[in-house]
């Protein structure tokens, strides 16, 4: 059997600074603070973790703190016998805030449209709202 992947690759602003928003990624109550859902795991190298109650979980393959997180990332709905898919995020800063630059590679095709408007709904979206929500608190 081919296991066909894809490749996604979107960019969302963020209105806050980049070590916010990384922070925000990788701290796992921070992370379980925005989603709404359980996250474990410490930013370290090697470390894993898991978010959405465990749905999403893998390894942290390299860490720039406020500048980019790799991690292995794999969900529980993944095909059996798929390799974890690589997921690269870059930080930058842009005038509005935070430019992220997701890069997320090897995801099954079958699954790739899903995972894609996931990022959206479960990442991007509450991260704003949750930094619009500090700035005015």
């Amino acid at each position: 059997m081919k296991m066909e992947t894809k490749t996604i690759k979107q960019k969302a602003i963020i209105p806050a600074s980049p070590k916010e928003v990384y922070e925000a990624y990788v701290d796992a109550k921070k992370h379980s603070k925005f989603t709404g859902s359980k996250a474990t795991g410490k930013p370290v190298v090697g470390g894993k973790f898991t978010a959405w109650d465990g749905y999403i979980f893998g390894k942290t393959l390299e860490l720039e703190e406020g500048k980019r997180v790799v991690q292995e990332w794999t969900t529980t709905e993944w095909p059996k016998g798929y390799p974890p898919s690589k997921l690269e995020l870059t930080f930058s800063e842009v005038p509005e805030g935070t430019e992220i630059l997701m890069v997320h590679s090897n995801v099954p095709k079958e699954q790739a449209d899903e995972i894609a408007e996931g990022w959206n709904e479960f990442y991007w979206n509450p991260l704003k709202e949750y930094f619009s929500n500090q700035s005015k608190a």
